[in-house]
Formats: C-alpha cells, structure tokens, sequence
C-alpha cells in the first residue's frame, strides 16, 4: 500500500508503517501548510491511503483520486472532509476523537485560573513599568517585628487592583459533559470546586459524585461564579451564550470558552464587558479567526483574557493522534475492524 501523509505528526512513531506501506510525506508535515486542491490531487495519484489534519479533501479530490482506499484524519472531527463524498466512494474515514481532551481540559483551567486571578494584567502592568521601583529596594524590619514583605498598599496598588477569585469553595458550570467537559469537571474538583452540569443529552446516572449536579440552563447561568462551554457546534448551539444568558449570569462571574467561537454571540459578550454585567472573560476561540486587530477584545476590553486557539496545541496531542492512527491504519491493512472509523 502507498501512503501520502500531509498531516501533523510524530514522525518516529509514524516509522511502524514502514513495515507494511511505502510512505511518502508533504505538506504541512514539511512546510507547515495546507495543500490546495490540485496540488492534493497530483500528490494523492497511485496512493491508496491519506493521513492527513488540515488539507481541504473535496468532493473533485476524492472523485478525482480513484486509487484512495481509506482516509485518515488527525482531528476530534474530520471537518476538512466531504464525508459525503468519501461514504458515495465506501472510503473509510478514521479520526482521534479524545486525542487533545486532556490538553484542552488544563487549558480550560488555566484560562479560568488566568482570568480569576487577573495573572496576565498583572504581568502587563509590570512588563509595562507600572508598580515597579526605580531601583533595587531593601526590605527594612523594624525592631520586634519580624519580616513583612508587602509590595505596596493604598489605592491602584497590585494588592487591590488585581485581588481575584480563588477556585475553591466557587461553582463551575460546565455547559456540555463529553470527553473535555469530564476531565475539566475532574481537575475542578480536585480544586474544591462544586459543579455543576447543563447537557441535555446526559443522563441522571452519569452523575455519581457528591459536588457533581446536573442542573437546569437557567440555574447554571444564575448561580455559576465560573461557566466553561465544552460544545459542538449545531442548531442547538450556535449562538447558545447571548445577550439573555449574559444577563442572567452573576455580576462577579466569568465566562471561558475553549470550544468554538460559533456557540457565542459576540456582540452580546462585548456588551455584558463593556457594561461590567459579569466580571470577565477568557476566549481561546472567536467568532472569525484570525480576530482582526482592531477587534474590542484585542484593542479595548481590559476584563478579558485571549489566546490564539491555543488549547488542543501540545506535542501530546500530536503523538496521541499519531499512535491511535498508525494503530488504525495495521488494523484497515489486516482486514480488521476500525477503533476509531468515522460513522
């Protein structure tokens, strides 16, 4: 069998292939980029198999490559698929559902923890000369007293600028409970966190632990003091946090979201900040990606933390993919069944 890899991946782990198939590699896997279709086109001529995360695999791609016998695709969801297409020609496809779950769940986190804490605007405000000495100071202890070190009091001091949430003893509401929503909830917990938990499609008996609840929307927005959103993006969704569920959340809330920009109405979050309606915000996905420069998040909102869809980016991730695909591949060449096919 004649493989094309165009995806991102452990090239050391993809080496057990070489046993079975003749590989050949391009695109992002060397140039960091995606192909276009003509270019996947000629690449894909005698292969029998694509690996592939970013590529655009067209209705004319898979038309037009009569050899392909399987496609693999390095992602939770194969979106850059016409499934379709692949289903009319009985080509299989395999995905990684779960490979970045982990990654993305401590993103969460640490979103939450960055954006309760204020951590970035503070590390601004000194990167930018604010609240610094104009030299080395000594700490002086006055006679009986032991060292107190405090770096300054008063009024626009760190000390009350930046004082925060802790997690400990707060609630999270984790609206959608699938393979990230779980883990988040799981490392929350360790936190001392009581959670609470809004998915339509769980059931009662998936909740078994005592600071886990499945609850009402309604109630997860009033009551909440964290909200993270771990959600696919369909007609349920799409515009699932907006300037209603904004209102309902607490004054000193703050609302994550590491899924897709898609599940929020920006304009709405935009307004719920400007107005200080909950406390802040922590996005690592927008709208429309790239945001663009002048974008309110980027130049004018100070209660807000961003980060360039960060949240599955880990060379874990990339070797998680890579073991369940290589895995798949020796298990579509042996005539077996598939973990991880594309239903």
């Amino acid at each position: 069998m004649k493989v094309l890899v165009t995806a991102e991946i452990n090239e050391e782990m993809l080496k057990e292939l070489e046993k079975y198939c003749e590989i050949k590699i391009a695109g992002w896997c060397k140039e960091l980029r995606k192909l276009e279709e003509d270019e996947m086109i000629e690449l894909l001529q005698g292969k029998d198999i694509l690996i592939t995360s970013y590529d655009p695999i067209t209705k004319k791609v898979i038309d037009e490559c009569s050899d392909l016998k399987l496609i693999a695709c390095t992602r939770a969801n194969p979106v850059n698929i016409d499934i379709k297409a692949a289903n009319d020609r009985n080509i299989p496809i395999i995905y990684t559902p779960g490979r970045n779950s982990d990654c993305t769940a401590e993103f969460t986190i640490a979103l939450m923890m960055s954006i309760g804490r204020k951590i970035p605007m503070a590390y601004k405000s000194l990167k930018d000369g604010m609240h610094v000495a104009d030299e080395k100071v000594k700490n002086v202890v006055q006679a009986g007293l032991k060292e107190d070190v405090t770096w300054a009091l008063g009024e626009g001091t760190p000390y009350v600028l930046f004082k925060g949430m802790q997690l400990k003893g707060h609630i999270l509401g984790l609206v959608g409970y699938g393979s990230i929503g779980k883990r988040v909830g799981n490392i929350a917990r360790a936190f001392g966190m009581k959670i609470y938990i809004y998915d339509p499609f769980l059931s009662e008996i998936e909740i078994n632990d005592v600071v886990q609840e499945k609850v009402s929307f309604d109630k997860l927005l009033r009551e909440s003091d964290f909200i993270t959103c771990h959600c696919k993006v369909d007609e349920s969704t799409r515009g699932l946090m907006g300037k209603e569920e904004f209102n309902k959340m607490k004054e000193t809330a703050y609302f994550i979201n590491t899924s897709r920009g898609a599940i929020v109405d920006e304009e709405a979050l935009i307004e719920a900040l400007r107005e200080r309606k909950i406390a802040g915000a922590a996005l690592d996905v927008f709208e429309s990606e790239p945001i663009y420069k002048k974008h309110p998040f980027v130049k004018e909102l100070d209660n807000i933390v961003i980060t360039p869809h960060l949240a599955g980016a880990t060379y874990d991730a990339i070797d998680n993919h890579t073991k369940m695909i290589v895995e798949d591949v020796k298990r579509f060449l042996n005539g077996e069944g598939m973990l991880y096919e594309y239903k």
